[in-house]
Order: structure tokens, then sequence, then C-alpha cells
């Protein structure tokens, strides 16, 4: 069965969207993967690429050497991205398999939340490192208190649809069950203002699902116009989801089975 994405690309909206997210949360998720090491020669996956910043600037880092593998269930966005060493594959990660320790990196943001069986996912990224090669999952942990009526109708919509809204939290304990060593992770949360790029995240989400936004009966039109102007007010302030990043190693096998941290033997 293929993922259906609540907030999919095909929407109007997911050029703002997409905009806003990579404002937000790039520098963060690039200090992250500089970090792993990300260099020269390097082979690198990309799930869920969504407008391709990250992917970009993967490519940019390993170099004409490396390459990069950008994948999306809609890949619109990445169609127009013309790097050498960027493969642009329409590729649906809960359903579709990956090569087998083929990637020195492997890196998703905000995917993972969304689909039926995060497990079978981890584990089928897991697979694609190369031994001692490095996963950096990202994903939310939504607030449920001192948010606008129209964002606890937003958050009533996505979990009727499957998705783990609080699925960020959970990603230590995940990477720990999967056997990565090197494991750790980072929260990172800001105060989005009004005319901010958090505000232009909330205001793409809010008008892409207006429709099952009302359709829960927990916000009125009126509420609903009222929350999306108050998105653009100088005085408007709401703290932001908590971006979890987690990251961690594939270990080495030794020659005798056993499995080590470093690799040396």
């Amino acid at each position: 069965m293929r993922s259906t994405y609540v907030l999919d690309n095909a929407a109007e909206q997911a050029t703002s969207r997409f905009r806003a997210l990579a404002d937000i949360f790039d520098p963060g998720t690039i200090r992250h993967l500089g970090a792993c090491g990300v260099q020269h020669g390097w082979r690198c996956l990309e799930v869920g690429a969504g407008g391709g910043s990250i992917a970009c600037w993967m490519a940019d880092r390993v170099g004409s050497t490396g390459h990069v593998v950008a994948t999306d269930v809609d890949t619109r966005f990445l169609e127009t991205l013309n790097l050498q060493n960027l493969e642009i594959l329409r590729h649906d990660v809960a359903s579709d398999s990956l090569p087998r320790e083929a990637f020195d990196l492997v890196h998703a943001r905000l995917v993972v939340m969304h689909l039926a069986d995060r497990s079978t996912v981890l584990s089928r990224m897991v697979a694609a490192l190369k031994p001692g090669a490095w996963l950096v999952i990202e994903d939310f942990e939504m607030p449920h208190e001192e948010i606008p009526e129209t964002w606890a109708a937003l958050l009533h919509v996505l979990v009727t649809q499957g998705v783990d809204v609080r699925h960020g939290r959970a990603l230590s304990d995940r990477f720990l069950a999967e056997g990565l060593v090197d494991v750790d992770v980072e929260g990172r949360s800001y105060l989005w203002r009004g005319g901010s790029a958090g505000a232009d995240l909330l205001r793409a989400n809010y008008e892409q699902l207006r429709n099952p936004i009302l359709e829960t009966g927990l916000v009125t039109e009126a509420q609903f116009k009222h929350d999306l102007a108050q998105l653009s007010h100088p005085d408007f302030v709401v703290r932001s989801p908590t971006m979890w990043a987690a990251w961690g190693r594939r270990p080495f096998l030794c020659q005798n089975g056993s499995l080590t941290e470093t690799g040396i033997v």
C-alpha cells in the first residue's frame, strides 16, 4: 500500500510551505548533517526531498566524486534541479525497496511521522546504510496547549489521517531499537511571530487543509478567518512545534560476525 500524505506536493500552497520549511529548519538540518562529516565522494540519500534545498546542499558538499539520490512520491519540485551528481527518483519509502548498504548518509525530515508503518520504514533506511554510515531523521512533536483554535483543528485532521504528531520524541528509542550506535538527539523550538516564516508555514497549512479543518466542527469559519488574519499581525506570537533531530550510525561488522562501534578489529 502506497503512502497518502495529508499535505501533498500538488497543492498550490506547497511552494510557500517548502520555502518556509527551508527558511526555518535548513540551518539546523545542515548543522547536523555537517557534523556527520559529509564530504567529497560520499553517497547520500534524501528521503522525501520536497523542495530540494537539502538535496542541493548535499550535492554541493559531496562534490563531483559523490552522488546524491533525492526521492519523493511527487518529484515536481525536484525535476527543475539540474545537478550532475543529483539523481531524482520517484519513490515511496513506505512500499518501495532501497538498495542495501549503499549510502554513507540517509536523511529524512518530516517524513516518517506521516507513515503508517514507521518501524518498517526505519528498518528499510537502516538497511540502506553502509556499515559505519549515518542516519539522521527529523520529525515534529506538536504542541497541544496555547495554540490557536485553527491549529488545534489542524492537529485533529492530521491525527485522524494517521500522522503521529509526537513522533519526534520517540526517535531516540527507535534508533536504539534498530541497533544504531552513537545515537543522540536534539530538540529545536522557536517563537513564531506574525509575518515570520513560521507564520507563513501555518498559513500554507491552514489554507491547504481549510475544508478538512472546518469539517472537524472544532472551529467556525469566523474563527478560521480570524486565526488566518492573526498570522500577519505584529503582536501575534506562538511557540513552534519542537523539531527533534536524531542521529546514529550503523555498526561495523567484525570478521567473527560480532558488532563493533568503531570498525577497528
